[in-house]
């Protein structure tokens, strides 16, 4: 349906399904009341994008979807500008509340693909209502007209800006110009390289994280913890804190004791005198070798191989990685009676609007969620605990609060990937494989102790997938009969989705098989990958860093290449990894070249950014960073101890090619982490002469 208003600036939204009147989305004063402005244009999507021209000539888009660094805004400032015919400085994508309806979800690598169709035609349909009111207001065709640089333009030299047309805009139901979005010969701004457009305010300092934020009243809070996963509070002696300047409140919840005080400083000293008796989580008789000595158990059997043919086989530990976010979980909430108001960095804002709702008690239209900016996530933000609770701590304390979960906290007590057990094998005969099979077994997160997932009586919404059967990935490659199947072991440890989900220890453990499938088969790993590949993009992207990165070259002792592949989210990608590993125990990742075939890709310079992030995970992963369960206790505490790569481990050198498509963009996000892993483990195990088992290596 269409629905056309008149209204004092120019709206177009996608669709209509809202609480009121107004689409949701559209700007809101202070007191949460809607503007004045009105829907012009409503669509069908799911998206629910609110396109606005002020009479500033201001583009404003508010976003159903978080911006943690992904660079996301930046896609889609780029989408509205290149269909507006705006300058993208006059581009603006603030970050839409929570709502009712629509998709908000941020995540599996999917904003821009999701997107891409909608704000184009979002700012397609703008744009001709703009052109329409300034030829009716010039009087001349509408054909005729021009824009450019966020102005409309008539043959003989007049212009008006797009915010001088607003109103009358406002008015038109049918516009006299098409409103299909352009077809890509005629972009001039997606596929672009382009800096961010929130750069200079992060450099800055003037873009707002959580914890910037200034709520009236909102206190400092910090939470004491138990030492072990899972512990409860069997006794309080809170009187020395609360007796120390600037401590505001003492308020027990199911995950620990909250301090809510009058600076950090203030909380972080009342926390530390609290007298508490814990009793021990439910893992306390746990440590690493018995999770690892259940995972093994519960990896199923392998089938029979074909007779007659030869195996290359190989078992695989991936411990458990904390996302470790540079920014730490950060929420403001105050609760009152009969309402609620919570602040925070959310992949599934809506979700959380629920959950929270829940927690507290109170119905969901009474419950406001503001989507903040976040400083990382990796999957992290798909979680909302430290919403949940500031909430509760709110409710109790009876005043606002800023919660801030410490580093020690998130890594301790946060998500974290599973740790995962891989049995493949790969059968060759007559030169080839023959059949391919891959058996794996994670940690899933066990339902019969509720309170590591959950934050005062309410479960977060999102959690790692239990094991199902798997589809092997090796699919990828022509290797005959493929099989694959999974089991699972259930641990009241809190998992999360983490950057690449599966796919970053299943894809791995896959390539460094491929690699040496190929050594038992005397051929080189590019060329033995070349004659095996199903997929032409793949093999080109291969090709690409083979030919980019000298495959192949002499390299001192100690030195060596690896490389692997990925295909996921209609996307795929190459990685190829220089290693020195003179020092095996301290081996140094010098190059990595990355090629990548996206479809469009909106932004390269942000898709590089992207495949550079992943590359660091991968070296990381595979070299260094993992978690240690002892006695139902997370050992690591920081980044001391969590050994994530600093710039130190980074590459020397780094190139990422982005091969050039006219197919709608797929993926990216998550989509280099298993090449880049698998590049880094191959390249080591080359170097090295040995078969690595067990990532993190330093384990």
């Amino acid at each position: 349906m269409v629905y056309s208003l008149a209204a004092t600036t120019l709206t177009v939204a996608a669709p209509l399904g809202c609480d009121g009147s107004t689409a949701q989305g559209a700007e809101e004063t202070a007191d949460g009341d809607r503007r004045s402005s009105d829907v012009l244009v409503t669509g069908t999507d799911a998206e629910m994008l609110v396109l606005e021209v002020t009479q500033a000539n201001k583009v404003v888009v508010r976003l159903p979807r978080v911006e943690v660094g992904q660079g996301v805004t930046t896609a889609v400032a780029m989408m509205i500008a290149e269909e507006l015919d705006a300058r993208l400085a006059d581009v603006d994508i603030p970050l839409a509340d929570a709502r009712s309806e629509g998709n908000q979800f941020t995540g599996g690598s999917s904003s821009v693909s999701s997107l891409y169709g909608p704000a184009r035609q979002l700012a397609a349909t703008a744009r001709a209502k703009l052109v329409t009111a300034a030829a009716r207001r010039w009087h001349v065709p509408a054909r005729t007209l021009r824009t450019r640089g966020t102005r409309v333009f008539a043959p003989d030299g007049r212009s008006a800006t797009f915010g001088s047309l607003t109103r009358s805009a406002a008015r038109i139901t049918r516009p006299t110009v098409s409103t299909a979005p352009k077809p890509a010969s005629k972009h001039r701004v997606i596929g672009r390289p382009t800096n961010r457009i929130d750069a200079r305010d992060i450099i800055t300092g003037k873009a707002k994280y959580t914890g910037d934020l200034t709520v009236a009243g909102a206190k400092p809070t910090v939470v004491a913890r138990p030492p072990t996963l899972g512990g409860k509070v069997l006794s309080l002696d809170s009187r020395a804190a609360r007796a120390l300047p600037g401590v505001h409140a003492v308020v027990r919840i199911d995950g620990g004791v909250a301090v809510v005080a009058e600076t950090f400083h203030h909380a972080f000293q009342a926390r530390d005198a609290l007298r508490i008796k814990w009793a021990p989580g439910p893992l306390a008789h746990l440590s690493d070798a018995e999770i690892r000595s259940r995972l093994r158990a519960a990896v199923p059997k392998l089938g029979t191989p074909p007779r007659g043919s030869a195996q290359t086989e190989a078992e695989f530990e991936f411990a458990f990685v904390s996302h470790a976010p540079m920014e730490v979980l950060t929420a403001v909430a105050d609760v009152r009676s009969g309402r609620a108001e919570i602040w925070f960095s959310s992949q599934t804002p809506t979700t959380a609007r629920e959950d929270i709702a829940s927690a507290v008690g109170l119905p969901v239209s009474k419950v406001r969620v503001h989507v903040v900016r976040g400083g990382g996530s990796f999957g992290r933000r798909l979680n909302h605990d430290a919403a949940i609770e500031a909430a509760l701590i709110s409710e109790k304390a009876r005043r606002p609060v800023k919660l801030m979960w410490s580093r020690t906290d998130d890594i301790r007590h946060g998500r974290m990937r599973p740790a995962s057990q891989h049995r493949i094998r790969a059968s060759h005969d007559r030169g080839r494989v023959v059949a391919f099979a891959h058996a794996m077994a994670s940690v899933s997160e066990s339902s019969e102790e509720q309170g590591l997932s959950t934050q005062g009586g309410t479960r977060s919404a999102v959690r790692a997938p239990a094991a199902a059967p798997l589809p092997s990935d090796s699919g990828l490659y022509n290797f005959g009969r493929l099989s694959g199947d999974s089991g699972s072991v259930g641990l009241a440890i809190p998992l999360g989705a983490w950057r690449s989900v599966d796919s970053g220890t299943v894809r791995t453990a896959e390539e460094i098989v491929v690699d040496e499938a190929a050594r038992s088969l005397g051929k080189d790993p590019v060329a033995f990958r070349r004659t095996t590949l199903r997929s032409k993009t793949v093999k080109a992207v291969l090709d690409k860093v083979a030919s980019a990165g000298d495959w192949g070259r002499t390299m001192p002792p100690g030195h060596a290449q690896g490389v692997a592949v990925h295909e996921e989210y209609d996307s795929c990608v190459a990685c190829l990894v220089e290693i020195d590993a003179v020092d095996p125990k301290n081996p140094r990742v010098t190059k990595v070249v990355m090629a990548a075939d996206v479809g469009t890709a909106v932004n390269p310079l942000g898709l590089e950014a992207q495949l550079m992030g992943t590359a660091v995970d991968g070296i990381s992963t595979i070299l260094r960073a993992g978690l240690h369960i002892d006695r139902g206790a997370v050992r690591e505490s920081s980044f001391a101890d969590f050994h994530y790569a600093r710039q130190r481990h980074a590459p020397l050198h780094f190139e990422a090619h982005i091969l050039p498509s006219r197919r709608d963009p797929g993926g990216a996000g998550e989509l280099g982490v298993p090449a880049a892993a698998g590049a880094v483990a191959n390249a080591y195990a080359r170097a090295t002469g040995t078969k690595p088992r067990r990532f993190p290596l330093n384990f």
